[in-house]
């Protein structure tokens, strides 16, 4: 039956059925309706509805599951909210999401989509889970070092044809950041400010200053007290009987001042050493006492002003002491003493650790260098702060006169040698030791007899445990130089050595040392992460930026900060500059972070 109109048609009784077309108005209840429906259906619809299309202007509610298995898209123009979560398919996961700017909650159950990675082109071959730094045409490279080869400036003259006997002494004043040096000048003591250039290894002088005016030869050794900003010089006054005296120097620009001399032995004073206790603020002087049976002694020396006083002097060896060396163990607060035992069979070298307190100083026992008992000369203690370890650099007499270190480590009020390591198997002569806390090196200057021409010669050592391993020796210039002096220039970072050039006229001269060293392409600023694949050159991969976590990594320390190192590996020790990568979570995982 079509076109019937029905009005009002409730269904309280039976169940009606209504011809095709049938048009209906007004409120229908029924208990079930099959077939097509055309128009609008206004209010609630009670039971199941099964159609092709549906529009609906307020809210939907399901009670139970909705499932539509040809929705092939989802149009949302507004938040669309799981609150149980997102399943697709049989709970694979997620694949490529396109067309997405925000997502609302952590994330923390979405499987694939990776967080704290970007691409970057790379500039270089770069392996998976190698450090990277970002360059300034935005591709990334490996952190990687360059091999600098040593090297040294041209020799400077600093005085001319008159330069005497006499090793030459020099320090680094780190207050002004020039170098001193002291020296015999036809008798007298002169002293001359020296300005390092690092950009293209030169030094260039002041005027010289004459300290002490003598008609006599002098020996003169020089120190840096970093507590009152001044430079202290120490030599035999052959001007009142040989006494022990010391000076202190003010630098002024490219000048230096001096106060009055100060004797700090009244007696003959030869063999003289010295160096600065920096955890003390202290002059440490030791040297051989010839008004005292030639016995080995030191003594506390404190700067105030531009003078210098002294406490008692105090026994290391009761023998025959001479070739005395000084330096100050800043790891342990000692000083160290090493000096050839003139007494002892073969002459054997010796060392000592001190102790000061107050204005006095305090010794252990004596302890034999090398159980060969090798006889030797030029004793120069130097301390590496880095490895903590004292570094004895000396003459073997007994074989060749070639020159030997060995590394001491101090416990207590004694010290312990490694093996002696040869540095130069020729003749070795005028050895002067500095440590370059840049380099983390012993730079050791010294005239090389083994060489034709004697030669001015340096060589750089790296210490490790108990032992030390050198590089190869650099001729710095082919003239004949003698009484070889040494000063590390902290500010410049270079090695500043001075020497006698008996070649030209006896001249004073002083060349720039740079050691072999490695360069790297990582700052503190253009580290940006860790390489999360293997990227061939060329070719754009992913990096794991700031946040992401890298798992390329073997060996790491669990919980632990760890920093890039200069040839880019991984460490929980800071490089040079201080870089960090990240903190490990695992020994092969490591979240990105930077300083």
């Amino acid at each position: 039956m079509s076109g019937i109109k029905v009005s009002n048609l409730r269904g309280e009784t039976g169940s009606p059925t209504l011809p095709d077309g049938a048009v209906v108005t007004g409120v229908t209840s029924c208990v079930s309706f099959s077939g097509n429906l055309t128009g609008n259906v206004t209010g609630n619809v009670t039971g199941n509805i099964s159609g092709t299309t549906g529009s609906f202007s307020g809210n939907v509610s399901i009670g139970n599951t909705l499932t539509y298995s040809d929705v092939t898209n989802i149009d949302s123009v507004g938040v669309v909210t799981a609150r149980s979560g997102i399943k697709i398919g049989a709970g694979q996961s997620v694949g490529a999401v396109s067309g997405v700017t925000t997502y609302y909650g952590d994330g923390s159950k979405l499987n694939g989509i990776e967080s704290g990675v970007h691409n970057f082109t790379a500039s270089g071959s770069i392996n998976n889970g190698q450090a990277v730094i970002i360059k300034t045409d935005s591709t990334v490279t490996a952190v990687t070092t360059t091999d600098i080869a040593q090297t040294s400036g041209t020799p400077v003259t600093f005085n001319s044809g008159s330069t005497g006997l006499g090793r030459y002494a020099a320090t680094f004043d780190s207050t002004n950041n020039k170098v001193v040096i002291a020296y015999n000048d036809s008798n007298n003591g002169k002293a001359i400010v020296g300005t390092v250039n690092p950009s293209n290894n030169t030094i260039s002088f002041g005027s010289e200053v004459t300290f002490v005016s003598s008609t006599n030869y002098g020996r003169y050794v020089t120190t840096f007290d970093s507590n009152s900003g001044k430079v202290v010089i120490v030599y035999t006054d052959p001007d009142n009987s040989d006494y022990g005296t010391a000076i202190v120097g003010t630098v002024s620009g490219t000048s230096i001042s001096f106060g009055t001399k100060v004797a700090f032995n009244s007696g003959d004073t030869q063999d003289i050493a010295a160096t600065f206790d920096s955890t003390n603020n202290k002059v440490i002087i030791a040297y051989r006492d010839g008004g005292n049976s030639n016995r080995g002694t030191a003594v506390v020396g404190t700067v105030s002003g531009t003078s210098i006083s002294f406490g008692s002097e105090s026994v290391f060896n009761s023998t025959y002491s001479t070739s005395i060396g000084v330096a100050h163990d800043s790891t342990n607060n000692k000083i160290v003493i090493g000096f050839r035992d003139e007494n002892n069979t073969s002459h054997r070298a010796t060392a000592v650790v001190g102790t000061v307190s107050g204005t006095s100083i305090s010794f252990g026992s004596l302890v034999r260098i090398d159980s060969s008992g090798f006889e030797g000369y030029d004793f120069s203690p130097v301390h590496d702060s880095n490895s903590g370890k004292t570094v004895m650099v000396l003459m073997d007499e007994n074989n060749s006169n070639r020159g030997v270190a060995l590394v001491g480590t101090v416990s207590g009020t004694s010290i312990s040698f490694g093996t002696l390591v040869t540095f130069n198997n020729g003749g070795t002569k005028d050895i002067a030791p500095a440590f370059d806390p840049n380099k983390k090196q012993i730079v050791i200057a010294f005239q090389d007899d083994s060489d034709s021409d004697e030669p001015t010669t340096a060589i750089a050592g790296t210490v490790s445990g108990t032992s030390i391993t050198f590089g190869s020796k650099l001729k710095m210039d082919t003239a004949d130089g003698y009484r070889t002096g040494i000063a590390f220039d902290s500010n410049a970072n270079r090695t500043v050595v001075v020497f006698q050039d008996t070649d030209n006229s006896n001249n004073g001269r002083a060349i720039i040392y740079q050691q072999p060293t490695q360069s790297t392409n990582v700052t503190s600023e253009n580290y940006i992460g860790i390489a999360a694949e293997a990227i061939s050159n060329g070719v754009t991969g992913k990096i794991n930026v700031v946040g992401g976590i890298n798992s390329g990594q073997t060996g790491l320390t669990t919980g632990r900060i760890h920093y890039v190192q200069n040839n880019g590996t991984l460490s929980t020790s800071a490089g040079d500059p201080s870089v960090v990568a990240g903190t490990a979570i695992s020994s092969s995982k490591i979240i990105v972070q930077k300083s």
